[in-house]
């Protein structure tokens, strides 16, 4: 099939286990769950081939006050370098206008490349970073973690992003193994991916009480863990990679249009590439 025979269409939840097998190939961290989440409340794209097997995918998830996350920007090995990702891309810039949607996404450095052409200033930095086996980590008294009300853990969220997204944060938090925390000035959601927990998004008042919040849901973990954390809070960046975490790969948060001020109050670690 030539690029000019590519045929764009909508998807719905039913494709959540194409998208899977997708998202497993590229080694990212979504589960099925994320998946029926951005085909339930977003609108995903697709390419299929000849055979009706999906083999490339776009989405874009609106938020409140005009904005949108576009992600899942994937192309089956075998169908890359055909100007697939570019055409999806087009096709969800192309919804959020109809919308009066303003999109942001967070980019790989490749992907930043591709996307600065189409209208996207690059606003802050994150980095990915893993811990391998989670485990005791070097850390003042333990913290004593409770549980997280919503309503406070959406109003932290709000003054971070700028806009609601309590939509998308309660159904994360509801989710089976999910965990909503908070301690010491310290609120961060912790769940499941396909591959690995991840940690975020994380707020706190200080440095040491972000680390210390981490040091303490670490404890609680045996597995592999993942926090995508805001470059700028570099004490806090330190602490991580000090304590045993690595740095996995970094990504460039992205709006099109003219970049905004950033909010006075930023996040230490984010809820993921996929969702902002």
């Amino acid at each position: 099939m030539a690029a000019t025979d590519v045929v764009i269409t909508k998807l719905n939840v039913d494709d959540a286990p194409a998208g899977l097998v997708l998202s497993t190939e590229a080694h990212w961290n979504q589960n099925e769950a994320d998946w029926r989440f951005f085909l339930s409340r977003g609108t995903v794209f697709g390419v299929r081939d000849r055979d009706g097997l999906l083999v490339a995918t776009a989405a874009l998830l609106p938020y409140t006050s005009g904005n949108a996350w576009i992600s899942m920007v994937l192309v089956t090995a075998n169908w890359r370098r055909r100007g697939l990702a570019t055409k999806l891309v087009d096709a969800c810039l192309d919804a959020a206008a109809k919308q009066g949607l303003t999109p942001w996404l967070d980019a790989t450095p490749a992907g930043a490349t591709v996307y600065g052409p189409l209208g996207f200033t690059p606003t802050l930095q994150l980095r990915r970073l893993r811990l391998e086996s989670a485990m005791p980590s070097k850390a003042e008294a333990p913290l004593s973690l409770s549980p997280c009300g919503i309503d406070k853990f959406t109003a932290q969220d709000r003054l971070a992003m700028g806009f609601d997204r309590s939509i998308l944060l309660t159904e994360l938090s509801e989710r089976s193994g999910s965990r909503l925390l908070s301690g010491n000035d310290a609120v961060a959601l912790v769940r499941d991916g396909r591959k690995a927990r991840h940690i975020g998004p994380l707020f706190a008042d200080s440095p040491d009480r972000a680390l210390a919040m981490v040091n303490e849901i670490v404890r609680s973990e045996t597995g592999p863990v993942l926090i995508d954390a805001v470059s700028t809070q570099e004490e806090f960046l330190n602490g991580l990679t000090g304590s045993g975490w690595s740095i996995e790969r970094p990504f460039q948060r992205m709006r099109f249009g003219r970049a905004t001020t950033p909010p006075a109050q930023l996040p230490f670690a984010v809820a993921g590439p996929e969702y902002g």
